[in-house]
């Protein structure tokens, strides 16, 4: 009801707060689709094949392509002691182990006493034409730390172990589920045993599935 000024009288219930209702609740739904698919994707990464990194020369891959293989995931570095002795018996299990759904994923790493200090194309040139290597290798990232990839915050949150030093180790199942973690006084010759049990766990589901 107007005064006879024609402004609206005191009490009279104007329609724009009405209005304003209708858009606020649709943003508020919206809000709530928006959360709620943003805990649907955090749900879905509960293991190491749930995520996507960026190889050695760049480009961006699902670790998914890895599921259904058993994966011995190592931070690498070109210039530590531990270098020489790792790559050669990296390489030797992944010549023995690949073609049974078994790979060796090497994340370069230049958090460790700055022994990573070149580039992807440098790292992997050095590790091809020195060692040979024949395993993926992924573009170099922080392992450990607020910074850390991703797929390294998972595999410490699943193990209880964090690196503090170039080539530690984690056994990643058929799955993407992370098993077991060495740290890099360990040497490979100990955990291939390990590595053995889960791919001949493989070997046999495929024979029985003959």
């Amino acid at each position: 009801m107007l005064d006879p000024e024609g402004s609206v009288e005191h009490g009279a219930n104007p329609s724009f707060p009405k209005v304003v209702l209708i858009p606020l609740a649709m943003l508020l739904v919206l809000g709530a689709l928006l959360l709620f698919a943003f805990s649907a994707s955090e749900q879905k990464e509960d293991n190491f094949y749930s995520f996507k990194v960026v190889n050695i020369r760049g480009k961006l891959v699902s670790l998914d392509k890895y599921r259904g293989s058993v994966s011995l995931v190592v931070n690498v570095a070109s210039e530590c002691g531990y270098t020489d002795s790792h790559y050669k018996a990296l390489q030797q299990l992944q010549r023995e182990y690949g073609s049974y759904h078994f790979n060796v994923l090497a994340f370069p790493c230049n958090q460790f006493g700055q022994q990573e200090p070149d580039s992807d194309k440098e790292i992997e040139s050095f590790a091809r034409k020195t060692y040979k290597v024949t395993f993926p290798m992924f573009s170099k990232i922080a392992v450990s730390g607020t910074g850390a990839n991703p797929a390294f915050k998972y595999l410490i949150e699943s193990t209880g172990e964090e690196p503090t030093w170039n080539f530690w180790k984690y056994l990643v199942d058929t799955n993407g589920k992370a098993v077991k973690a060495w740290d890099s006084t360990v040497t490979i010759e100990e955990i291939k045993p390990y590595v053995t049990e889960l791919v001949r766990n493989i070997i046999l589901k495929k024979k029985d599935e003959l």
